[in-house]
This record gives C-alpha cells, sequence and structure tokens, in this order.
C-alpha cells in the first residue's frame, strides 16, 4: 500500500513541475491576430511586400496571420515565392476569401486554413501568358503537382485541385469536363476546402479557439509602395528608356548637362526600386556603373571596340539581372531600348533648334565675336579646310584656316581633338565634314 502511495506522490510530483514550468493557458493568448491584406494583382514585388509583413507580425509576437485575400491572380512565380513566405511562417497563417482566382486561390491553399466570405470564389488556376492559356503540359504538370501538393498538406482532396487546373478532369456533383473549377463558399465548404464560412476575418479567430483577440492591420508603407510601383515592367522600362535615351545624348554632347541629370536620376530610380523589393544586388549595381564609365572612356577614343562593346555588355546584364526575372528583364530591356530611340529621335529632330537644347548640351553662346558664321554664308566654306576644336561623336566643333569657328557634323564617325578635316556640305546650320 505505502509502495502504491509513493508511486502516486511522485506521478504528482511530476505533473505538478511540468506544469509550473509550462507558460499559463493566458500568456500564450497574449499576441494580437495580424491581418494582411493581399488585393489587387499578384505582381513581382508582391512578395517583398508580404515578407515585410511577416516580419512586422513576428515582431508584434501575432498568434495568428489571417491573409485577407481578394484578387484575380497574377504571376505564378510571385505567388510561388509568397508560398514559400507562408511555408517558412512560424505563426499560423489562414486566409480570408472574398475572391481568389489563380495565383489567389494558388496562396489561399498554401495558408493553414481557409475561411469564405459568403459571395466569394476560389479556383481557376489555370496559368496564362501573353492573355492565352498556357497548353504546354510540362508548364501545367508544375502547376498542377504543386497545388496537388499543398491539396495533401492539408489533407484536402487532390483531385479537386487538380480540376482547378485542368479542364479535361470532372468530378461529379462538382465540375464537368471542358470546364475549369471554380469553387462557390458553398462547395468549397462541402468538398473540404473551407473550414467555415464567415461574415468577416473578425469571427476567425473565435473559431479557431482564439478568444478576445486584438486585431493588427498591416499597411504598406509609402516606401514599399513607391518600390512596388518602380518596379512594375512597364514603369521600369519608361524609366530605363528615359535613362537610356538621356545616355545617348549626353555621350554625344560636350560637357555635363541636364541629359546627364536626367539620365542619372532615371536609372537611380530603377535600380533603387529593384533593390528595395529585393530583385537587384549591390553587385549588379556596381557592373551598371563599370559599365557607364567603359562607355565614356570608349567616347574619347577612335572608332567603337573592346570598350564600347564591353561597356553595352556590362549595362545591359546589370539591367536584366535586376529585374525580378530574366524573361522579365528581356522584355523591360527590349521595350526601353525601343522607347528610347524614339526618344532620341525626338530630342536631336525637335529640340535642336529649341533654347532648351543650349540647356541640354551647355554649349556657348555662338556669337560673331567669338568667330562663328551665320548659316547664310557657309556655303563660301565647302571645301575648306581645318581642324576639330573638341571631339566630333559625331556632333562638335571646329576651326576653319581662317579662324573661323563652326558647329560641325561628321557622317557617324569620331574624330579626335585635332585631326584635320574638310568641309563637305552642310545641315541645320552646322557644316558636315570629313577627315583631311
Amino acid at each position: 500500500m505505502t509502495g502504491k502511495i509513493r508511486k502516486v506522490a511522485a506521478v504528482a510530483a511530476i505533473i505538478l513541475i511540468g506544469l509550473a514550468l509550462s507558460p499559463p493557458a493566458q500568456a500564450e493568448r497574449q499576441g494580437p491576430v495580424f491581418v494582411v491584406p493581399l488585393t489587387g494583382d499578384i505582381d513581382s514585388a508582391l512578395p517583398a511586400s508580404m515578407k515585410l509583413a511577416f516580419a512586422d507580425a513576428s515582431k508584434a509576437q501575432a498568434r495568428l496571420i489571417i491573409l485577407n485575400i481578394d484578387t484575380f491572380g497574377g504571376l505564378v512565380d510571385a505567388s510561388d515565392r509568397i508560398k514559400t513566405i507562408i511555408y517558412d511562417s512560424s505563426i499560423p497563417v489562414y486566409a480570408y476569401v472574398k475572391k481568389a482566382i489563380s495565383g489567389g486561390a494558388y496562396v489561399s491553399l498554401a495558408c493553414d486554413r481557409i475561411y469564405m466570405h459568403p459571395g466569394a470564389t476560389l479556383g481557376a488556376v489555370e496559368p496564362v501568358a501573353g492573355g492565352q492559356p498556357v497548353t504546354d503540359e510540362k508548364h501545367l504538370s508544375v502547376i498542377e503537382g504543386q497545388l496537388r501538393s499543398m491539396a495533401e498538406r492539408q489533407g484536402r482532396d487532390p483531385q479537386i485541385a487538380s480540376a482547378m487546373v485542368r479542364k479535361e478532369i470532372a468530378i461529379p456533383e462538382v465540375v464537368e469536363e471542358g470546364k475549369l473549377l471554380t469553387l462557390t463558399a458553398k462547395m468549397a465548404a462541402e468538398v473540404g476546402y473551407a473550414e467555415g464560412i464567415v461574415t468577416g476575418y473578425e469571427e476567425i479567430p473565435e473559431l479557431a479557439g482564439i478568444n478576445a483577440a486584438d486585431f493588427i492591420i498591416y499597411k504598406e508603407s509609402w516606401s514599399i509602395g513607391l518600390a512596388r510601383f518602380l518596379s512594375n515592367p512597364y514603369v521600369a522600362a519608361v524609366l530605363l528608356a528615359i535613362g537610356l535615351a538621356a545616355l545617348a545624348i549626353e555621350l554625344f554632347t560636350a560637357g555635363f548637362g541636364v541629359a546627364g541629370i536626367i539620365s542619372l536620376i532615371a536609372f537611380a530610380l530603377y535600380f533603387g526600386g529593384n533593390l528595395f523589393v529585393g530583385f537587384a544586388r549591390s553587385e549588379y549595381i556596381i557592373l551598371f556603373i563599370l559599365g557607364i564609365v567603359l562607355l565614356g572612356a570608349e567616347v574619347f577614343t577612335a572608332g567603337f571596340g573592346i570598350l564600347g562593346i564591353g561597356g553595352l555588355a556590362c549595362v545591359a546584364v546589370s539591367i536584366v539581372l535586376s529585374a525580378a526575372t530574366l524573361t522579365e528583364g528581356l522584355l523591360t530591356l527590349g521595350l526601353a531600348l525601343f522607347l528610347s530611340v524614339i526618344i532620341v529621335v525626338i530630342a536631336f529632330r525637335f529640340l535642336r533648334k529649341s533654347p532648351l537644347w543650349n540647356k541640354l548640351i551647355l554649349s556657348d553662346a555662338e556669337t560673331k565675336e567669338r568667330g562663328y558664321v551665320g548659316p547664310k554664308d557657309l556655303n563660301i566654306y565647302l571645301g575648306a579646310e581645318g581642324v576639330a576644336m573638341t571631339p566630333l561623336r559625331p556632333s562638335g566643333t571646329v576651326q576653319l584656316a581662317n579662324g573661323a569657328k563652326f558647329d560641325a557634323l561628321t557622317q557617324g564617325n569620331y574624330l579626335a581633338v585635332g585631326t584635320e578635316v574638310v568641309v563637305i556640305g552642310f545641315s541645320s546650320g552646322a557644316v558636315v565634314v570629313t577627315e583631311k
């Protein structure tokens, strides 16, 4: 009898010690519920915003993260990166779905639980490229496999997930062949793809066993919002086009003027935005600066050689690598080059005769006291010889044998300072010269 009493006492002591060492239940419920809006397009910069939101939730010691999802989807790569952020979270992540189509459904299925608004929809995860459904079997198989894996992870029917990707899958009383599966709130609850139907995310904590929850609504900072805007592929293409066009104007004009400043600002915005959201890295920016230095050095050498080719390569590679993906970088660069050519043509055609042109190239006043001659007097100088006073790349200044100074253009080739030239024609008040 005494032995039994000792055993009972020992067990009781162990239990009491365990209770003493364990944090009280009330302490476990002290953290807030962190609500993170996921609305609009899932763009390439959204994962960076989500990562910051989850970091803030961790700092606030949140006991639950609720993704307030209302989106038609977006980029597959961005959706998959958000899935990884959810998987890596030490805090439970629930989805409150108002609308989760395509990438939105992909993110929702990665969450630990799904709760849906009465009028919500979830599904239609067929990948799209260029506005058309992707039919490549390899791509479809990868997306389907990811969805099935996420469904199995939460004990859901993986065949339902497959039907969201492939039209050929038919499930009795759920979806017929030839249609992508999009679940209503009621259907999702019936097939086990939603833990409940609620009218607001405020109802979720109680259903999850969390009482008296304090809510913190995550608000994206202005800086990350600006970075997301700047890293948008179309905005990035415009910034690059302005930067490249201004750089070309600066390289082919004397001194350092407004064009150079515009170029610096445009490139700073492009790389700054991509650096902030995590696309660009410091080594890419260093590579870009190296490219600019090489191009600058090329300007002061005859012809176009290894320095120019190397500079262009460094600039192009740095721009592409600083984008969200290689494909996005190539498309952005291609669009930027197209736009920059248009900008340069317009600039040289329409700005050359305007007062703004002098500010862009910081040119000196062309007065008779300085030896300049008006356009009506140029014909007498056809065949005249002189010397290049500035590098002609292809524009610059020449001084003829009689001391007269002219704006000058070559036929596209580079001529260094001191090169002997001969006048072969005229263009917009400038003399056209070639090497003697």
